[in-house]
């Protein structure tokens, strides 16, 4: 019976890559996406400095994510923020002590989450943004960019990662 054989994390930097992402993400998950999910409303005075910078963040950039008295996020992105906010973090969390650990077995999962949030962000969301109603269209293109092709190209990033059996048994 052949035995597997992890490399040590430190000769995995691309595993090292991803849970620096994973721990990023899962902040910024409970910073961002926490406040339409709950339909807190984000307002430039509000006394809440999460809900503030949400607000900063959405005026005059992404009018999709933005919650306001009179402009409501649609139903739909509510569910896609709660998912990032609250389904999300557990698979980083997962992922994070998997890598560290060397658990394998992670692999099926890490390739269902990258699917799906490449579809649900990559397709969806950034379809929605940059094709769809013009009430909903981007409006600051480098700024929304920068801010979420993170959450495109990391996952597709680890679907690369996860593309053969044992992957914590190589570098990449």
């Amino acid at each position: 019976m052949n035995q597997i054989t992890n490399l040590p994390l430190k000769q995995r930097p691309a595993d090292i890559f991803f849970m620096v992402m994973f721990a990023l993400f899962i902040v910024t998950s409970g910073i961002a996406d926490l406040i339409p999910t709950l339909g807190i409303r984000m307002a430039p005075d509000s006394s809440n400095f999460i809900s503030r910078a949400n607000y900063n963040y959405a005026f005059g950039c992404d009018p999709l994510f933005l919650f306001t008295e009179d402009h409501p996020v649609p139903v739909w992105m509510r569910f896609v923020t709660g998912l990032s906010a609250f389904v999300y973090p557990v698979f980083y969390v997962f992922f994070i002590i998997s890598s560290f650990k060397g658990w394998n077995k992670i692999q099926i999962p890490a390739v269902m989450y990258a699917a799906a949030i490449s579809v649900i962000t990559g397709v969806v969301v950034f379809g929605v943004e940059f094709f769809g109603e013009p009430e909903w269209r981007c409006q600051n293109i480098p700024k929304f960019l920068s801010l979420n092709l993170p959450y495109v190209i990391v996952p597709l990033l680890l679907l690369i990662r996860m593309r053969k059996e044992n992957p914590f048994t190589r570098k990449f």
